[in-house]
């Protein structure tokens, strides 16, 4: 199902591991990336203000769907909502494996953004000293019943800088989709030799969906997250890049009531979302999702890995 695609205000997410694969879904994505960011907006002010269904039925599913995604809690940062309604493709290098195998190595970590802690209680072993931030209070609460049954400590944290940690204090430092990178700080914490491993939303992602609620995008919106300015902050900070990697994957919405919960959820992709602000282009994506099968989106997102010089 989908992740969060942009900047937020708290912690990343975790879910079961869905992925579109088929070569129609591949098409598809790309006439979706290039036609739907020109037309959405235009199409749905056109054809949604009318209030048309295809039928009754169809008027009543719409309604159905919204209602239900609109009242279900979006607290914490589990997915699982979506499954079956919701897919995206997952980057091949596999991030919570990954992450799990350097914590096993670890002494003291640190995971920012731990969102509801999801991605970090599923590794097999935590080290000795576990340390997870957090800043939307929904969050805190859950990851703290979830992390620290497993030995780790949560600090509710606003995700500016300074961290609330001691120079040198971690020898790893992970995070899933940050909001932001504070790579001074980041540096600051790290142990000599000590590695930061993220995984990134890069630019454009899911902006097919963006586009089609706020009509396009100036080009410095649209490359922002760009994973060259991630390489040139962290080298700045003084950090080693030792690896790099960026993917395009597909996500694909299969009902009006996955994109209302993933817009309530994802608050930042539409800000100010709520279902009666855009019922008409709402009711526009139904009938079009009823009409056409899935709405399809491209999701960007990079690894990198950087190391602090001994």
């Amino acid at each position: 199902m989908p992740e969060p695609s942009a900047p937020a205000p708290s912690g990343r997410t975790s879910g079961p591991s869905n992925s579109s694969s088929s070569a129609d879904s591949a098409s598809s994505a790309d006439s979706a990336s290039s036609a739907d960011s020109a037309s959405s907006a235009d199409s749905a002010n056109s054809v949604g203000s009318s209030g048309s269904f295809a039928s009754t039925a169809s008027r009543d599913r719409f309604e159905a769907l919204v209602a239900e995604a609109d009242a279900v809690s979006v607290d914490g940062w589990d997915f699982s909502w979506l499954d079956g309604r919701a897919t995206e493709e997952r980057p091949s290098w596999g991030y919570a494996r990954a992450m799990a195998e350097r914590l096993g190595r670890a002494h003291a970590a640190l995971d920012l953004q731990t969102g509801g802690g999801e991605v970090l209680a599923a590794a097999p072993k935590l080290p000795p000293v576990t340390v997870a931030t957090e800043a939307w209070p929904p969050n805190v609460a859950r990851a703290t019943a979830l992390l620290h049954p497993l030995g780790a400590v949560v600090v509710a944290d606003t995700d500016e800088p300074p961290l609330p940690f001691g120079d040198a204090a971690f020898d790893l430092v992970v995070s899933r989709h940050p909001v932001t990178t504070w790579w001074e700080e980041i540096a600051r914490v790290l142990t000599p030799g000590g590695t930061y491993f993220s995984q990134q939303v890069g630019p454009a992602s899911v902006f097919e969906l963006v586009e089609y609620f706020l009509g396009p995008q100036p080009p410095e919106v649209r490359r922002g997250r760009h994973p060259d300015d991630a390489v040139a902050a962290a080298t700045a900070a003084g950090l080693d890049v030792v690896d790099l990697r960026s993917e395009t994957l597909r996500t694909e919405f299969r009902d009006i009531g996955a994109v209302v919960y993933f817009l309530r959820k994802v608050i930042w992709m539409v800000p100010g979302f709520t279902v009666e602000q855009y019922r008409p282009q709402l009711a526009a994506l139904h009938r079009r999702i009823e009409a056409e099968g899935p709405f399809r989106a491209r999701t960007a997102r990079f690894l990198i890995e950087a190391r602090k010089p001994r």
